[in-house]
């Protein structure tokens, strides 16, 4: 059965792992390209968008997709939106693999808004120390608030020209460790954590860090992301994708 997972993310990477050399399944994982030099991947892999939903209609058609799951990141709503109306159209089985939003704690300092721009207005008019985690897409939103001084976490620079006039960039791929992350948040001196709700343990111990500090993050909320059937994990995947697969093979 011809599977195409919708990928960027961990879960899209660990299910990648688990139906290798299922011989029930023939896999591909299809990257969006954001990342030059992205983690080797244990399938075949595909790079690049689709042309919108036509586009994703065709390749469904062309490649004989079976099955679609969409492990795309929380904020990849376009890409959601696309994999709906899609695979509505060719009538190809969809599940979408979204994993749960953090939660906010009693002592957690979250101040969330809607989106990059309105992060950077509520940063304020004094300047501060800022730790941005948010990816290399909206780093250059910032620029918009040039008072304060930014550090910025990525895995690769932004393209953008526009940037930030006080930016420094740390370039890193999670997994974080939460008393090194601690300890970056001191040694910088950071006032403010930017940061979207992505969900999941990559990247949490930022979240950790700041509460364990009592410094205030400004928390970029979710957008709503359309979603085939709704799936838990990645186990969950599998077996949602064995049920579908012809018996006997």
């Amino acid at each position: 059965m011809r599977v195409l997972i919708l990928g960027g993310t961990t879960e899209a990477s660990a299910l990648a792992r688990q139906i290798a050399g299922d011989a029930r399944l023939a896999p591909v994982l299809s990257l969006a390209g954001r990342t030059t030099n992205p983690q080797p991947q244990p399938i075949p892999t595909r790079t690049g968008g689709f042309g919108g939903i036509e586009g994703l209609v065709r390749f469904l058609g062309d490649d004989k997709v079976d099955a679609v799951v969409d492990a795309t990141h929380p904020y990849a709503d376009q890409m959601s939106a696309h994999a709906v109306a899609a695979c509505r159209e060719t009538g190809v089985p969809l599940a979408s693999l979204v994993r749960p939003e953090w939660q906010r704690h009693a002592d957690d300092r979250w101040h969330v808004v809607a989106d990059a721009e309105a992060a950077a207005r509520a940063l304020g008019a004094e300047p501060r120390r800022v730790f941005l985690s948010l990816g290399r897409q909206e780093v250059h939103v910032f620029a918009s608030a040039p008072q304060h001084h930014y550090l910025a976490r990525l895995i690769e620079r932004p393209e953008q020209t526009k940037l930030p006039p006080d930016l420094r960039l740390l370039q890193a791929r999670g997994p974080f460790d939460r008393a090194d992350e601690e300890r970056l948040l001191r040694a910088e001196r950071i006032d403010v954590v930017v940061s979207k709700n992505a969900g999941g343990t990559a990247t949490y111990a930022k979240i950790e860090a700041a509460r364990a500090l009592g410094l205030p993050v400004v928390m970029i909320a979710r957008p709503h992301k359309p979603a085939g059937v709704a799936m838990a994990d990645v186990d969950a995947c599998v077996a949602w994708l064995h049920g579908l697969a012809p018996r006997g093979v």
